[in-house]
């Protein structure tokens, strides 16, 4: 494995994550119905993600961008690794790297039917705490809240 390095995302980096995003959400979500479409996708990634929120990406040395990561007061509300780079430790990095920039907690949404997301989550000392239809969201889908809260 190539060395992996997390790092901020800058304007540059906006198509490369978008497309890392898409690749996963497909790979992860094949029965979740996408209301954007993929140039959708990439434009709020080059619009809104990666100015106006904290987005971090893995790169690493042979395929560039293969990981991203926003975080948004408290909520870690993306964390998408290419489907390639699956169990090779980054995730791990990205929740670690998001417990120290939220050292007081952390919460995020996952969808129902992502047991493998429910599983890395729970792995990671997050605990759901609340089951939604998927009235919020814009994919109608079931979701799951989930929280980390530091030990006392």
């Amino acid at each position: 494995m190539s060395d992996v390095v997390l790092r901020r995302a800058g304007a540059a980096d906006a198509g490369a994550a978008a497309d890392v995003w898409l690749r996963s959400f497909r790979a992860a979500l094949p029965t979740v119905v996408r209301p954007r479409s993929d140039d959708d996708v990439r434009n709020h990634f080059r619009d809104v993600v990666v100015p106006l929120r904290e987005t971090w990406v893995a790169e690493a040395a042979d395929a560039g961008i293969v990981g991203v990561m926003v975080l948004r007061e408290g909520e870690l509300s993306q964390l998408y690794l290419d489907p390639d780079w699956r169990g090779r430790g980054i995730g791990d990095r990205f929740v670690a790297l998001a417990k120290e920039r939220a050292p007081g907690g952390l919460t995020l949404w996952t969808f129902q039917v992502n047991k493998p997301a429910h599983r890395f989550y729970e792995r990671h000392g997050f605990t759901a705490v609340e089951f939604t239809d998927g009235s919020g969201n814009e994919e109608r889908e079931p979701d799951v809240r989930y929280v980390w809260r530091p030990q006392a």
